[in-house]
């Protein structure tokens, strides 16, 4: 099994050396590694070409949605994997995602992994906060030892989805550069297709240390909220609560169904359309 996975860094590069080489030693197949550069002042794009990595490249920060999108147009497998450069992968990784995948009759799925951090994963546990003081014994031991149960409704990155169906939703949708709010309408355009299994696979772990291209200040970011709200009618919260049921840690049960109004549901969405309303009226 051969996946493109879709690599956007920003000036990033002791990270993304780190997660590239946790791909390289812990991948049982060789896989396509597609890198947008943003800008690359930092050495980056000097290192992505002597090592011959495939590669995009924009002279300033286009934002994830741009550069996720345009990495992909490189891709030559049937799977797009997009991932943040400041991960590291688990070991085996893709022997789990090629065994899940195996168990479905169509690519009507959407599957993410495990993040496991200090603070702020699916899963909390200290390895380490950078690169310099990663605990990669104790981190290969708690993916071996740990028998969390997969999850549902989860959009955490790095998230897999079939080529095909990535291809007849465009994508990310751009107009949520830089980026926040983009996986939850990602997911919501997948929706829309019929894709009903949406599961967060709890034996693809990856160790996030938090996010550290978001955090920087010289991004503008965006209110990705206003934006789903504003195109779909309801907020993401909305979304992961009565579409996706993905909530707090809600174990796998299956393939979703369409929401069913209820008391709870009628009172979200109501609250929901007024903001709507507010926004449209005074924004």
């Amino acid at each position: 099994m051969k996946i493109s996975i879709i690599i956007p860094t920003y000036n990033n590069i002791k990270y993304l050396k780190f997660l590239l080489k946790s791909i390289i030693n812990n991948s049982i197949y060789k896989h396509e590694i597609i890198i947008h550069v943003n800008e690359g002042k930092d050495g980056t794009l000097n290192f992505i070409k002597e090592n011959k990595y495939l590669h995009t490249y924009s002279s300033y920060n286009i934002g994830l949605c741009n550069a996720v999108n345009l990495a992909a147009e490189l891709s030559s497998t049937n799977y797009i994997l997009y991932a943040h450069d400041d991960m590291y992968f688990c070991r085996k990784w893709d022997f789990f995602l090629e065994k899940e995948i195996n168990t479905y009759q169509d690519n009507l799925y959407y599957i993410s992994g495990t993040n496991v951090s200090k603070n702020d994963g699916l899963i909390n546990y200290d390895c380490g906060t950078s690169p310099d003081n990663f605990d990669e014994d104790k981190f290969n031991q708690f993916c071996e030892n740990d028998k969390s149960n997969d999850l549902q409704g989860s959009h955490w990155a790095p998230h897999l989805i079939h080529k095909d169906i990535w291809s007849k939703i465009g994508g990310f949708s751009e107009e949520f550069n830089p980026g926040d709010g983009s996986d939850p309408d990602l997911c919501m355009k997948l929706w829309n297709e019929k894709v009903r299994i949406f599961k967060c696979l709890s034996s693809f772990k990856v160790y996030h240390f938090g996010s550290i291209t978001t955090r920087k200040r010289e991004i503008i970011k965006n209110n990705g909220t206003k934006k789903f709200l504003l195109k779909w009618g309801f907020n993401p919260r909305f979304f992961r609560k009565f579409y996706l049921r993905g909530e707090g840690r809600i174990s796998f049960k299956g393939p979703l169904s369409n929401p069913k109004m209820n008391l709870n549901m009628i009172f979200n969405l109501y609250i929901n359309k007024l903001k709507f309303l507010y926004h449209k009226l005074f924004n």
